[in-house]
């Protein structure tokens, strides 16, 4: 067997005023590669591929893999230079078995609603008809009729957070391995839930939907059960949570489970409501627990979706307010971190600090502060289900204004860990308050420390209240701007 494996990754944001560029893809190419093959951070789901196949003795032919943080659209240029490198590669690996793609299912580009779509329709009009595709995506996903139709499997992580990457990639490799060898024959069906939201998995009732989807796949005939949140921040026609499910040569069996599980889903609508609460709201509950630390997410300026995570309007509140024994992180800031790291750990300095992106990151404050801590090419790490990811976060730095302890780094990029405080030698279980800058991605590592967790829906680039958003395109006959919209 010959098996091609090479991706595209981003999330777009489509309100996100950064659009995507080249400079912002790290681009992975197999002669980057030492003779190990291994890959670092994101790139698990290759190192499972390559793995699997040496050890059935198959040719494994790894192309290109090219991951950008979430912003703003992708640049056409860009994309259609990116795919058509990947698509090139495919076409001289030829012959081949199998395609495996890791990609998003979230991407946007100037002329192109959904990236992943057309690189899986073009990645089979290259192989032909009998070559099986497999594809696995975020769970933050919008998936199409058209792309269930050119792929053999779609696979899509069941975590959020995000923990079971790589073990969702081991699904699809072995449904795809036992496609090329003729045991089974995958066979797809979605079913289209209507709703728009955003669904945290810890969290009941979420927690044994997705704990009776994995339940489900061990019944006879079943090979994979996922659901496609959406992406909430996507202005495209087909943003909506979606269920999809493999079976094993039977579309009907396919398409009931996933007309049942889709109205299982539909079902738990109102008990899937976000609970975020308002900037003040939120700190008020905070600042009354008497337990630490309690953790904030400032949901809106999540960087993991797209917003500039430079906002400003947590850390004025805090320092109205007059709150110490707090840190917050982290705030993207090039500029401040080149100053702090020149005046060098221990000096105290004015700095300007955030709100360089436009209205939604609110205005930059003049702050006097010490530099506590400088940190060239800091990592975070991220806790998986098997193991820990090095997240980069570029050069960083901890300042301290006024009993608050604020992290700055030159990549953008969510809190994923208490190891983004930790580094600085900051013991985050000491704090009264830690505010970070993320959705839900924080949550594996901060929800064993945490006294409560809050979520705060402030003002920013990705406001998780969804009504709020100013939709142009987008399907809106969906919950909840229709209580149902089956009816």
């Amino acid at each position: 067997m010959r098996v091609f494996a090479g991706g595209i990754e981003t999330e777009t944001n489509t309100f996100s005023p950064m659009p995507t560029g080249l400079a912002d893809f790290e681009v992975i190419r197999a002669a980057d590669l030492d003779e190990s093959g291994e890959m670092g951070g994101f790139g698990g789901p290759f190192n499972i591929f390559r793995q699997r196949c040496r050890e059935r003795g198959w040719d494994y032919i790894f192309s290109l893999f090219a991951l950008a943080q979430p912003a703003g659209t992708t640049v056409r240029a860009v994309y259609e230079s990116l795919r058509d490198e990947l698509l090139e590669a495919l076409e001289a690996a030829l012959p081949v078995d199998i395609v495996l793609l890791p990609l998003h299912g979230a991407m946007v580009a100037q002329g192109y609603d959904d990236c992943e779509t057309d690189i899986v329709r073009r990645a089979r009009e290259i192989v032909g008809p009998d070559v099986k595709i497999g594809v696995e995506l975020d769970l933050h996903c919008d998936v199409t009729q058209e792309l269930i139709d050119n792929a053999d499997a779609v696979v899509i992580f069941k975590e959020y957070p995000h923990t079971d990457i790589n073990e969702r990639a081991e699904e699809l490799f072995s449904i795809i391995a036992d496609a090329a060898q003729g045991t089974v024959n995958p066979t797809m069906a979605l079913y289209d839930c209507r709703m728009i939201g955003l669904f945290l998995t810890p969290y009941e009732p979420m927690r044994s939907f997705v704990d009776a989807m994995m339940a489900r796949e061990q019944a006879p005939g079943l090979l994979s059960l996922s659901l496609a949140h959406c992406f909430p921040w996507a202005d495209v026609p087909t943003c909506g949570a979606q269920m999809l499910v493999v079976a094993d040569d039977d579309p009907a069996l396919a398409a009931d489970v996933a007309r049942e599980f889709g109205q299982r889903f539909f079902a738990l609508r109102h008990a899937l409501d976000p609970k975020s609460l308002s900037l003040d709201d939120a700190l008020d509950k905070a600042l009354a627990l008497p337990g630490r630390p309690v953790v904030v997410a400032d949901q809106a300026d999540n960087a993991g979706g797209g917003a500039p995570s430079d906002s400003t309007f947590v850390l004025r509140a805090l320092l109205e307010r007059g709150v110490t024994e707090a840190a917050l992180g982290m705030i993207w800031d090039p500029i401040a971190v080149k100053t702090a790291m020149s005046a060098g750990e221990g000096a105290q300095l004015d700095l300007r600090l955030g709100g360089k992106m436009g209205p939604m990151s609110g205005d930059p404050l003049d702050l006097s502060v010490r530099v506590a801590g400088v940190i060239p090419d800091m990592q975070q790490y991220w806790l998986q289900n098997d193991g820990e990811l090095a997240i980069p976060c570029g050069d960083s730095v901890a300042l301290h204004c006024q009993g608050i302890d604020i992290i700055v780094n030159s990549d953008r990029g969510q809190v994923l860990s208490p190891t983004v405080f930790s580094n600085f030698g900051i013991d985050p279980k000491s704090k009264r308050l830690l505010v970070v800058k993320s959705t839900q991605h924080f949550y594996a590592g901060f929800a064993p420390i945490a006294h409560e967790i809050i979520y705060m829906a402030g003002p920013g680039a990705i406001p998780p209240r969804f009504t709020e958003i100013p939709y142009q395109r987008a399907d809106l006959r969906k919950y909840p701007w229709l209580d149902d919209p089956f009816g």
